[in-house]
């Protein structure tokens, strides 16, 4: 497919290289377990002799999913504005990809979070080399049943798909790896096009389709042994991947974009159709209600915490509904759950601070930091914007305020920035700061950051750099103690529930459907604890109609997934395909102050980095040099 093509092309004859190892057990808890082969050879004939040795191949084509929930290794998480870190890292860190993308530092000659070559060991093009080889063997098998192996089958065409998906975000318009090439093929079938970006899109979609619904296709409704089949795919899981696919393909870094009409393959053919065409946005409409029919029909539903044996207050119930949906494993709000690597064990070290200043312990390393720009996003306790709120002082926002008997959710007797008065529950549910409450099972702690304080900058590395910490992605049940942290684990929410609802109302509303989409964002906002979208902005907002128009309704829409997706890696890839990204990412990235001591002197906003995104360069990777001098037929995105 490139230079990795061309040099694996004998993988048709040899399965895997000493590299490769081979996943032999579903993914039960979380967990891989490797197998060697014997003498380390794995033929053809071998891999695929018999149920247990296709098997292993199949679980093989599963290993390639990239570790989203990993803080190193995910642009969604740390490549974008939601999240910021000290800088240089120089000991708290695997891999610095991400944050480089933050810093614009992405270049051509080594391409940072490169899938298409390497990413932590693992190349997409070898991925779908692998469902292929899979596909292509599979009825050698005699020893399986029809209704298992159309299961695999299905499994394996998903996971092609979902492989071609992951590269197309990335790149754009891609080649496509229909089938494997012969390693007879001539010097010049090896060197292939770019696709257009509607053809791969087609075939993507298809290709699905044809899992889900294609003649043996076998998907099932829901895993039914979660001993050993968790984060397997089910039918509601590609069913609402092609739904995000075509809402992709619908918004306007994809449809009708001008930016890219001179991107053209060397033979002449045009890679992006700059011609908008509204009717995208209907098929993406129906891909959506077909996901959600199908998860609800599976027993999908947004997640409430169940309170049962807890003496809670109503306000902490809602808390523990907002972090669970995202923290509490294997929840019927999860469609899709990723079980790649390390899941979320980094994810949590990296984000917890000390909460307890009785038991401190360093890998508790809290640094990674929600910028200024994520707290202002969140709603106002009257689930409107803060600059729309005509109750809320949006001019005073940044002045120190004394806590109230009434501020529940703040530390008594405390002060703190105004910012941090009267806002939704999301806002505390997502966020801990110098006098923020962080409700853990084994109990109530308060944070307490500024400098030398036990959650705060004590050295030159492990706190936050802007003085908020991501408590959204912090399981309840991790406990810290001098000598240990014990934390419990869940998969990477690649789809839950609430996504889906959201993709729908957006895609609602650009076919022109806004009032069809309320009831999605109402069931949403519902469990946040916040009062409709027509009530909020007709009672609360300086622009109460907002909700009426499709401009309206489209920001709110976007403020709305910005907040209910906090810290799950969708911003990065929204503001991208909304063609929002030169505007908000190349703005100055803020926090508190966090060196000083004093309220006064802590609770004021500094500038820590001021980004820069260059439209169209920044929307698409580069393609590395090196496979642009090995095939010549490639061609490089604008402006690397």
């Amino acid at each position: 497919m490139n230079a990795n093509f061309t040099r694996n092309k004998n993988l048709n004859l040899i399965l895997f290289s000493c590299c490769v190892v081979l996943v032999t057990a579903g993914m039960t808890s979380c967990k891989k377990y490797l197998d060697v082969v014997p003498d380390n050879v794995a033929t053809i004939e071998h891999a695929f002799a018999n149920r247990t040795e296709a098997e292993k191949v199949l679980f093989t084509c599963y290993s390639y999913l990239p570790d989203d929930g990993h803080p190193d290794l995910s642009a969604g998480l740390n490549g974008g504005d939601e999240l910021w870190t000290y800088w240089p890292i120089t000991q708290d860190a695997y891999y610095l990809d991400p944050y480089n993308i933050a810093r614009g530092l992405q270049n051509p000659t080594t391409p940072n979070l490169n899938y298409w070559d390497d990413v932590g060991g693992k190349n997409l093009w070898q991925a779908i080399r692998m469902c292929n080889i899979f596909l292509e063997n599979i009825n050698k098998v005699s020893d399986i049943d029809p209704f298992l192996k159309n299961r695999w089958i299905s499994e394996a065409k998903f996971l092609k798909a979902y492989y071609h998906w992951y590269m197309f975000r990335q790149y754009g318009p891609i080649p496509v790896m229909d089938k494997n090439l012969e390693i007879t093929a001539s010097p010049g079938a090896v060197k292939v096009y770019r696709l257009p970006v509607d053809s791969v899109v087609h075939y993507i979609s298809d290709l699905i389709d044809d899992a889900v619904s294609g003649k043996d296709a076998n998907l099932p409704d829901k895993i039914a042994n979660q001993t050993t089949e968790l984060g397997r795919v089910t039918k509601p899981a590609a069913l609402a991947i092609k739904a995000r696919l075509l809402v992709t393909a619908a918004s306007p870094l994809f449809n009708g974009n001008s930016d890219f009409s001179g991107l053209k393959n060397n033979n002449g053919q045009v890679l992006f159709n700059a011609t908008y065409d509204p009717s995208k946005w209907q098929k993406a409409a129906t891909a959506c209600k077909a996901a959600i029919d199908a998860a609800e029909k599976a027993g999908s539903t947004l997640y409430h915490f169940n309170a049962v044996g807890y003496n809670l207050d109503d306000a902490t119930k809602t808390e523990m509904s907002i972090r669970n949906a995202m923290c509490e494993k294997w929840n019927n709000e999860l469609i899709w759950g990723g079980t790649s690597g390390t899941i979320t064990d980094n994810l949590q070290l990296y984000a917890c601070p000390q909460i307890n200043p009785n038991e401190i312990n360093l890998d508790l390393k809290g640094k990674l930091a929600p910028t200024l720009k994520m707290a202002e996003l969140f709603y106002t306790n009257h689930g409107v914007p803060i600059d729309e709120d005509k109750t809320w002082d949006y001019a005073g926002r940044y002045q120190l305020r004394a806590t109230q008997a009434t501020d529940t959710l703040l530390q008594p007797n405390y002060r703190t920035a105004a910012l941090h008065f009267d806002r939704e529950p999301r806002f505390y549910a997502d966020l801990g700061f110098d006098g923020a409450k962080w409700f853990m099972k084994n109990g109530l702690f308060n944070i307490q950051s500024k400098a030398e304080e036990y959650s705060g900058k004590k050295q030159s590395r492990l706190y936050s750099v802007t003085g908020y910490f991501a408590k959204k992605v912090v399981n309840w049940n991790l406990v810290e103690s001098k000598t240990s942290v014990t934390l419990e684990t869940y998969p990477w929410p690649i789809m839950r529930l609430s996504d889906l609802y959201l993709l729908y109302a957006e895609a609602l509303n650009e076919s022109g459907q806004g009032a069809a989409a309320l009831p999605y964002l109402n069931r949403i906002r519902e469990r946040a604890g916040l009062n409709s979208v027509e009530s909020s902005w007709t009672t609360y907002s300086k622009n109460p109609g907002k909700f009426n128009s499709m401009t309206g309704l489209r920001s709110i829409i976007q403020q709305e997934r910005g907040i209910e997706l906090a810290f799950e890696g969708s911003r990065f890839w929204d503001l991208r395909r909304w063609k929002t990204a030169p505007q908000v990412l190349s703005q100055p990235v803020y926090g508190w102050d966090v060196n000083q001591k004093s309220f006064e002197d802590y609770n004021r906003r500094v500038l820590l980095f001021t980004q820069r995104f260059e439209g169209p360069k920044d929307y698409l990777w580069p393609i590395k040099e090196s496979d642009l001098q090995i095939n010549p037929n490639l061609v490089q995105n604008p402006g690397w």
